[in-house]
């Protein structure tokens, strides 16, 4: 019983501070906070919580804010995130569903992020590694020219002008789609790669020539970016809004931040779409960004993450409500790439 009051404690100071920026005191506790006992109790409870190394004395005579070992105990014992309003949910699904191609849908991911958050969004784009086919199309152009498109679980789509060297007719343009999709529909881009390697023995000699010619485009555009890992970067001004001493480390953290390497490393945790990875303070591993917070989860078609989402932001932040932006974001970009 103790405990789950000493918890209701620290999750009130952790929200006061979140709101106010300002160290809390019993006081302040007492009079915003039901909580059920007397100002002396809170004040015990209170030195207990600062003796276990959950809240801190920034200044003499002031009230107490969270330590990163606080916010830690406050994220894991959330009995439910934040939900988003009607208003944010519509945003959502207007913003992310008007999108026309996967780089689209990444760009509009991070604007969406950031605003609902207001803090710093990350999105990477889905490793190509991790992704399948989906279907290959082969149109014929004109006299022996072809269009080869290759579509991939993640939206991706990679198009080639492909020389056969010989006019193929109609019959043999719909043999030629129909073997390609069998060997590589639904594989992972290695997978594929090694299914396509013997398909022209499949053929007579003299009939190889059409079916090598698109063997190697279509191997070519899967290896294409195959190590393609990019991210996408929004909201930056909005760490300039956090004074109170987070604004002296501004500048090394734009730096870090503008290392791709080093957030592919921040989000590299989230690799379930299912779960929201929370890294606080001094457990991520860059001293530039011991000041901040990461929330991130995995995204995409299915039960796997083909790629992480998530903010990066200051340790006092409204941690329900940004889980649950980040989370919300994940699902629907994931759903879009599943309908793509």
């Amino acid at each position: 019983m103790v405990e789950d009051r000493r918890l209701a404690v620290l999750r009130a100071i952790v929200e006061d501070y979140v709101a106010t920026q300002e160290p809390v005191g019993s006081k302040a506790l007492v009079d915003r906070h039901r909580l059920g006992v007397s100002p002396a109790t809170v004040r015990n409870d209170m030195a207990a919580l600062e003796e276990e190394g959950f809240i801190t004395q920034p200044h003499t005579s002031a009230g107490r804010i969270p330590t990163d070992k606080g916010y830690r105990l406050f994220v894991d014992r959330l009995s439910g995130v934040k939900p988003l309003t009607a208003a944010e949910k519509r945003a959502i699904a207007s913003l992310l569903e008007g999108a026309i191609d996967l780089d689209d849908v990444v760009q509009r991911s991070v604007r969406l992020l950031a605003q609902l958050t207001r803090q710093v969004a990350v999105v990477q784009y889905p490793t190509l590694s991790r992704s399948t086919v989906r279907h290959v199309e082969v149109v014929p152009l004109t006299g022996s020219k072809i269009l080869l498109v290759l579509i991939l679980s993640t939206g991706r789509v990679e198009q080639r002008v492909v020389e056969l060297g010989e006019t193929v007719d109609e019959e043999h343009v719909a043999d030629l789609r129909a073997r390609l999709n069998r060997a590589v529909m639904g594989e992972r881009l290695a997978d594929a790669a090694d299914r396509l390697a013997s398909l022209p023995e499949e053929l007579e000699p003299s009939r190889r020539g059409p079916v090598t010619a698109l063997v190697a485009a279509l191997v070519e555009a899967m290896s294409d970016h195959r190590s393609d890992e990019r991210v996408a970067v929004g909201g930056t001004a909005n760490l300039a809004r956090f004074g109170d001493g987070f604004d002296t480390t501004i500048r090394p953290m734009l730096e870090a931040l503008e290392e791709h390497v080093v957030l592919l490393k921040l989000l590299g945790e989230a690799t379930s779409s299912s779960t929201v990875t929370v890294r606080i303070g001094h457990e991520g591993p860059y001293q530039e960004l011991a000041s901040t917070s990461v929330v991130a989860t995995g995204y995409g078609p299915g039960e796997e993450a083909l790629a992480t989402l998530g903010i990066v932001g200051p340790t006092r932040m409204d941690y329900p409500g940004t889980m649950a932006a980040v989370r919300a974001v994940a699902r629907y970009v994931s759903r879009i790439l599943d309908e793509g």
